[in-house]
């Protein structure tokens, strides 16, 4: 089955034992760049407990402020180094090479949130052509007005020749801690809150170069959903099910067991590749020329490689998916919480599936046939009762991918927060995480459903 996720929390079960290491220090500048203010209103979805920002307009790539970068204009703007501001050597401690690199920043104007966040996690889309690579940071001020240390949230390369992608472990200031991919207030019931926060790009190039990361899009998504064991359904609302690719992870047992162990721990890129796929984008045969011939949907092994995150050992990290769905063409991606399978209706009935992560013993999702700590799943449809319609990858073969899941089961066990395992111990739940994929030039139906959102 899936990978247990004992390095990932995603609400407060968890965190009161986690303040105690350093903040990790950046691998390039560390001055902060001058703060502005956002006034982009913020996502009216989930009002009381979701908010999120992106940035991805030529107008937002020139509002922030820039060392060495520059916007791109054009059918999708984007960011990229114009004169390097500086250089450093990083030495990757997943191989102990040491490099010199050129970089190049930018950062955000402050977001003041419309919610004040126990949690945050930030995403991004770009490209990284050999020889380049980007770090993404987040620094927040409190409710009481002082500030977090800047927080590594991710360094990050499509491919893995430059630098191995990673997250960064023990970072905390004592009152939070960033847990793979997750800025998370280490005490939520003291009232602590992220006010505000701003996040920023690190691009990095071989010197002497031209070369450039390409950033499309970057934001974050903060929340403050409460601790809950149970959550009221909702009503059913749209009988649809899409044409969605259907692929096992099950079926990739044993390979590639350097990436996680092997296809069983593959949920989330599995999940990833058929999303992908259902929007007719693909690795090209020259991208799977590594993969050895005779494996079944190799593009599975590929999508496993390319969001492994070498210091959480595993394919799950969230925001490393979103990227990597992202290096497709014309693709945004982002990772998000929704509020209820309302949210979820209205997202399929446009035509978008949406990859939702949860957790729960066996008996607590009839017909699964399995318990998991973590698991990434996607849903393709509602049935007429409102019952959930799923391509689950924790299946023996793809022709048993598509699930039928109780409404009333898969809503809780997915936007709880809290449960308890096998042995009646207390865990978290991820309260409503998922990955929305879709075309950069989405139908005006499509459009004004993620615009409602707060992602397009």
């Amino acid at each position: 089955m899936t990978r247990p996720t004992t390095r990932r929390t995603v609400l407060s079960a968890a965190l009161a034992a986690a303040a105690g290491a350093g903040t990790a220090a950046s691998a390039g500048p560390a001055a902060a760049a001058p703060a502005r203010t956002s006034t982009t209103s913020s996502s009216p979805a989930a009002a009381s407990l979701v908010d999120n920002r992106f940035w991805s307009t030529y107008t937002d790539w020139r509002c922030g402020s820039a060392a060495g970068t520059r916007a791109v204009a054009g059918p999708r703007p984007g960011l990229v180094i114009a004169a390097a501001v500086g250089s450093t050597e990083y030495t990757d401690p997943h191989t102990g090479t040491t490099t010199a690199w050129e970089y190049a920043t930018w950062t955000s104007p402050t977001h003041r949130s419309g919610v004040p966040a126990t949690e945050v996690i930030a995403s991004w889309n770009a490209l990284t052509p050999a020889g380049t690579w980007l770090q993404v940071e987040l620094r927040g001020r409190y409710a009481d007005g002082t500030d977090t240390p800047w927080y590594v949230m991710g360094r990050w390369a499509a491919g893995d020749a430059d630098i191995r992608r990673t997250s960064v472990d023990d970072q905390t200031d004592g009152r939070s801690t960033v847990w793979t991919d997750t800025f998370s207030v280490d005490d939520a019931a003291s009232g602590l809150r992220l006010v505000s926060y701003r996040l920023r790009l690190t691009l990095y190039r071989t010197p002497g170069t031209a070369l450039t990361p390409t950033v499309h899009r970057i934001g974050a998504m903060a929340s403050d959903v409460p601790d809950r064991f149970t959550v009221p359904p909702s009503t059913p609302g749209l009988s649809r099910e899409l044409t969605v690719p259907r692929y096992s992870q099950n079926i990739h047992m044993g390979e590639y067991p350097e990436y996680d162990n092997g296809g069983e721990a593959w949920c989330s890129p599995t999940s990833s590749q058929m999303i992908i796929e259902y929007w007719g984008r693909r690795p090209t045969a020259e991208d799977l020329a590594w993969v050895k011939p005779g494996i079944a949907d190799p593009q599975v092994c590929h999508a496993a490689r390319h969001t492994y995150d070498h210091q959480y050992e595993g394919c799950g990290n969230w925001p490393f998916n979103a990227a990597y769905a992202s290096t497709y063409q014309n693709m945004n991606a982002v990772v998000t919480r929704l509020g209820s399978l309302t949210d979820v209706e209205r997202l399929v009935g446009a035509g978008i599936p949406v990859i939702t992560s949860q957790s729960f013993l066996e008996e607590e999702l009839t017909g699964a046939g399995y318990g998991t700590s973590g698991h990434l799943m996607t849903v393709i449809g509602f049935t007429p009762d409102g019952d959930v319609i799923a391509n689950d990858p924790a299946s023996p073969d793809n022709d048993a991918v598509r699930r039928v899941y109780r409404r009333s089961e898969w809503e809780n066990i997915w936007l709880r927060t809290k449960r308890y395992d096998a042995n009646g111990k207390v865990r978290s739940g991820t309260g409503g995480v998922c990955y929305i994929y879709w075309p950069t030039e989405p139908s005006p139906a499509r459009y004004r459903v993620l615009r409602s959102l707060g992602l397009a």
